[in-house]
């Protein structure tokens, strides 16, 4: 993605003083929403990991992390996490909760590798969250019972800050639309994964794509995910593979999708077999975190990441997320945004 400078931008907030109130706002409101939605309870989480463990997000699998000694444990490496997709199912296991509650907690990590532009930052910051289920609710239909009740806590958020922004009115959909990636193949021949986004996140307003890693009939996946986490390979009722996906919504102010959370059911012990030999990658078998898993010592759960500033940027009808966080940017970068009058923090 290349930088996007909308025409005629204009700041609804006018200025810094009333973004950072309504920041605070979203941010307040929307972790309540979302707990009160999943009975999740809020816990502190690491910002970094020893290497080694599998704890870590591997995201793609071709991403850095920012890797560093510990003097004071023999130069023992740590890393600062990609996010907390795993470490929170083996949290939810030390702490032995129950199916049907779930933990979240501020997720801050370092990405190097992301190329910057309007919606991506080397600083990312979201809420993971993760919830014991049981094994029989593995499936789709509990998927998206969860991805409504996310969907709803974000649109009681859009409405109360309308309450107290009133010049940021409200133009969710209703309802958030679900669709298989194989179906996005089938509807729209010849695009681009991200062009196919783009004609049905447009059309609906809000989606959610399921069957996100697995390969397609077009022989590519629709994007890339870890093989060690979410399930993208179980069949579901509908008759394709995977029990995860992304939420998207329409941006007006950049006119393009703008997804907000990748989530799923994750994977099982017959999942994380299958998915790890799919990716070449059954060396992973014994590390620490896949032999517990594949004990039967880890619950069966799901979960996801929220973009905290991505909410906030997209609820605050922003151009950048570098007026959300403060973070890094190229000086061309900031030169340009000035000129379009988008002030990165």
């Amino acid at each position: 993605m290349q930088l996007i400078l909308p025409e005629r931008y204009v700041d609804l907030l006018e200025g810094a003083e009333k973004t950072e109130k309504a920041i605070k706002a979203v941010k307040d409101m929307f972790q309540n929403n979302l707990s009160a939605q999943l009975a999740l309870l809020r816990v502190t989480a690491p910002m970094v990991v020893l290497s080694g463990t599998g704890l870590n997000d591997e995201l793609n699998g071709v991403e850095r992390p920012v890797r560093f000694p510990i003097k004071d444990m023999a130069e023992q490496q740590a890393e600062v996490v990609h996010s907390l997709a795993k470490w929170k199912r083996a949290k939810l296991a030390q702490m032995g909760i129950a199916p049907g509650r779930g933990i979240y907690t501020d997720m801050n990590a370092l990405r190097p590798d992301e190329e910057l532009d309007n919606i991506h930052s080397i600083y990312v910051d979201q809420w993971d969250w993760e919830k014991v289920i049981r094994r029989e609710d593995r499936h789709l239909g509990f998927l998206k019972q969860t991805v409504r009740r996310i969907y709803e806590a974000i649109k009681v958020t859009e409405n109360k800050l309308f309450v107290e922004f009133p010049q940021i009115t409200p133009e969710l959909p209703e309802d958030i639309h679900f669709v298989h990636a194989e179906e996005l193949v089938q509807l729209y021949p010849g695009l681009t994964p991200k062009e196919r986004e783009n004609e049905i996140v447009r059309r609906w307003g809000a989606v959610f794509i399921i069957g996100i890693g697995g390969v397609l009939s077009d022989g590519h996946p629709h994007d890339g995910r870890a093989a060690d986490y979410d399930d993208w390979s179980s069949p579901n009722e509908e008759g394709f593979q995977g029990l995860n996906g992304d939420i998207l919504v329409w941006n007006n102010i950049l006119q393009r999708p703008f997804e907000l959370s990748s989530m799923g059911i994750r994977v099982d012990e017959a999942a994380l077999r299958r998915q790890l030999k799919i990716k070449g990658e059954t060396w992973k078998e014994e590390l620490p975190f896949h032999k517990s898993l594949l004990a039967g010592e880890l619950p069966c759960t799901i979960g996801g990441g929220i973009g905290q500033s991505r909410l906030c940027m997209y609820l605050l009808r922003k151009a950048h997320i570098g007026e959300i966080q403060s973070s890094i940017w190229p000086e061309e970068m900031v030169r340009e945004c000035r000129a379009a009058g988008i002030k990165l923090v």
